[in-house]
């Protein structure tokens, strides 16, 4: 029988770092301005998943059925225990090269040109310099891939609360049917183990590529609060394109909607962008790099 104790709510709590506090109204960025390299693109072919192929299909299956709690309590505790890698952001990003994202039904490009293709449309609609930053590393967690994980399925495709309901909003939610957590008594309720309006910082996301790299960069990078939240959640689909969860976030959860937003047109609709070349923008970024990370990183 399934029982969760005061001491299984104490660890899920410790599996899940707390996000950068708020640092005041004063300092929340006016998001209003809609990105412009975007404008003439037909969005409309962008997350066709109906139409995906097989190996798209079978990818979310495979990751639906697999992230579990029991899951994401186990690997969590498995990544504070462990330095993957030691390299710096270009190096990574060279080594990220050689994956194929099975979850993507949208690109065939390379993972080094999906980086630079979102930095530099970011960086043509002429944001900040530590937003196209944020689109050059945001997909960088991937390297997880490399580093002991069990599938591409604990570690790209879109992110999602495990510890309660899985929201219809969710891409393909027939397949959680395959998911232990889809028939406990517990984490099945629309609440789970969390409380009302508890904020995503109380929650547990699957893991995957924005987590992982969400807590690596946290500690050391020197990217401000709105960096980190695109990093962290550009990826949980259902929350901010779908509008699920609502019953889960509270107020402070409203600064980091807006950026994440902001920022999703660059990394979604970039990847129709003429190709790029890395070497040509490796001066460029390399100088930009140095103002945000050491010159090595613990993966």
């Amino acid at each position: 029988m399934h029982v969760v104790d005061a001491r299984a709510l104490d660890i899920i709590s410790d599996a899940v770092d707390e996000v950068n506090k708020l640092k005041g109204a004063k300092n929340v960025p006016d998001w209003g301005e809609q990105s412009k390299f975007d404008a003439e693109k037909d969005k409309a072919q962008f997350r066709q998943y109906e139409d995906a192929c097989e190996r798209v299909k079978n990818f979310y299956r495979e990751q639906h059925e697999k992230q579990t709690v029991e899951y994401n309590i186990r690997v969590r505790q498995e990544f504070k225990k462990t330095v993957r890698a030691r390299m710096g952001i270009w190096d990574a990003m060279e080594m990220l090269d050689k994956l194929v994202d099975d979850s993507d039904p949208d690109t065939s490009v390379t993972q080094i040109e999906h980086l630079l293709q979102t930095a530099e449309a970011i960086r043509r609609d002429g944001k900040p310099e530590w937003m196209q930053v944020a689109g050059l590393v945001h997909d960088l967690g991937k390297l997880l891939y490399f580093f002991g994980a069990e599938g591409q399925w604990d570690v790209v495709g879109d992110t999602f609360v495990v510890g309660c309901k899985f929201a219809d909003k969710i891409i393909y939610p027939d397949t959680f049917a395959g998911n232990p957590d889809s028939r406990d008594p517990v984490y099945s309720t629309e609440y789970g183990v969390y409380q009302p309006h508890c904020g995503l910082e109380n929650v547990m996301l699957s893991w995957g590529h924005d987590e992982y790299l969400y807590h690596v960069l946290k500690k050391q990078s020197s990217l401000p609060e709105d960096a980190l939240y695109m990093i962290r959640y550009h990826s949980f689909y259902p929350w901010h394109r779908e509008g699920a969860y609502s019953h889960l976030t509270n107020a402070a959860d409203e600064r980091a909607l807006a950026a994440v937003r902001a920022f999703n047109p660059y990394d979604l609709y970039s990847k129709s962008d003429d190709p790029v070349n890395p070497e040509k923008l490796r001066p460029y970024y390399e100088t930009l790099i140095a103002k945000y990370f050491p010159e090595v990183i613990e993966w």
